[in-house]
């Protein structure tokens, strides 16, 4: 039977390493950060922190896994990823702490596949040393992000350089990023729209390209920033892939980055159960403790059966990146229940807790707040429901089946 739903040693080892690695550099450092929060010495802690975290992961020999070797990294798979990107989410610091963190974990991927040599030497290798960061700049105000077509940022070549003027905004990681990847209109009036587009490397900082502001959100300033771009001058070798691919390049890095994102929502996903299943069999109410109450078990039965569906899709959806097989439809899946699942399982576990859940004496508030961009990020509910669907149709009217359109599974 070729179905194995173990992992194999190697990546057993690396997961547990990994939760170890958490347990005790991780939440360590992250006690400290939280004790000096508010006060005149945090920046300075922070730091301290941050470098502590990141050069021990790389004693630990758990820097970069998702890159290869030749990058200094681990040179683990997508499935291999999964266990480690969901063991260091359970933190707040783990995936950063290990160089595996968006957007620079999916913008080291399509470095990776899309730079050239020279490229890779000034951009790629920076990051994957931890000696620089990045931002990915697609998504614009004035226009639907879900639609990268109708991107209206527009570059215009000169002699030896780009001209580009626009706008972008939710630009996560802009402030203290010293590159973007920056998609931009180069055709006017191609014979397809998804050819319009082509994407560049922008140093930062830059004569033209101005961050405005941080966008805060319902959950605060998180470094998701508004950007002006007036008279941006870009080297033409800066280009990255070729004229007109720009789409082509954001879709090939959202589909891997959008699972990258589920992984990390599972270990978000499971310490929220775990939390309920805890506060339920410690608070006592009406004449018995909250988890001997049926209607706390459904709850709790609920997000079990949800968790465990989110595990399957996700290792499904890695094993065929993995095996280098079509995984649209099977990351679309995924993308879109997991972001559901997340925000459910959490809101479950805030009415376990009452009012002390609703209260910042959790994570789970502040875990509520940030879960609630999941379903939006990386392609809104709706648009992943509706290519859903089109595969299904395609799938049915090509084959009278949806077999392929469901995962392709011998069932």
């Amino acid at each position: 039977m070729a179905i194995d739903f173990s992992f194999p040693e190697e990546v057993e080892q690396v997961r547990t390493q990994v939760r170890r690695y958490c347990d005790e550099i991780v939440r360590p450092a992250e006690a400290e950060i939280a004790a000096a929060e508010d006060g005149p010495e945090a920046r300075k802690v922070l730091v301290e922190q941050v470098i502590h975290m990141r050069k021990t992961a790389q004693e630990w020999g758990l820097w970069l896994p998702h890159m290869p070797e030749e990058f200094g990294g681990m040179g683990l798979g997508h499935v291999a990823m999964a266990a480690v990107s969901a063991e260091a989410a359970k933190t707040r610091f783990g995936p950063f702490a290990l160089n595996a963190q968006a957007p620079d974990e999916g913008n080291m991927h399509t470095l990776l596949h899309w730079a050239t040599d020279a490229q890779k030497d000034a951009y790629l290798r920076p990051l994957c040393e931890g000696t620089k960061r990045s931002c990915f700049a697609m998504t614009e105000p004035e226009v639907a992000g879900s639609d990268p077509t109708l991107i209206q940022t527009h570059a215009v070549e000169r002699d030896d350089h780009w001209e580009i003027n626009g706008h972008k905004w939710f630009i996560s990681g802009a402030a203290g990023a010293q590159f973007a990847i920056l998609i931009a209109r180069t055709e006017d009036d191609p014979e397809l729209p998804q050819a319009a587009n082509s994407a560049f490397l922008v140093d930062i900082p830059s004569e033209g390209w101005e961050i405005v502001r941080d966008v805060h959100t319902m959950s605060g300033g998180h470094n998701h920033c508004e950007i002006r771009i007036s008279g941006l001058k870009v080297p033409k070798e800066n280009m990255l892939g070729g004229r007109g691919q720009g789409h082509l390049l954001g879709q090939a890095r959202l589909g891997p980055a959008r699972l990258a994102h589920c992984m990390r929502w599972i270990g978000q996903a499971e310490i929220a159960l775990e939390m309920m299943i805890d506060r339920s069999m410690k608070r006592f109410a009406h004449g018995s403790l909250l988890g001997e109450k049926q209607g706390i078990q459904w709850m709790i039965a609920d997000s079990t059966m949800e968790l465990y569906q989110c595990k399957l899709m996700v290792l499904h959806a890695a094993y065929k990146i993995d095996r280098k097989e079509d995984f649209k439809s099977e990351v679309s899946m995924a993308k879109h229940f997991v972001a559901n699942s997340l925000n459910r399982i959490i809101d479950r576990a805030i009415q376990v807790h009452g009012a002390l859940g609703y209260s910042t004496d959790t994570p789970l508030a502040h875990m509520a707040t940030q879960a609630r961009w999941a379903r939006f990020a990386d392609g809104a509910d709706e648009v992943h429901q509706w290519r859903i669907a089109m595969r299904a149709i395609e799938a049915y009217t090509r084959t009278g089946s949806v077999t392929s359109a469901a995962g392709d599974l011998p069932l």
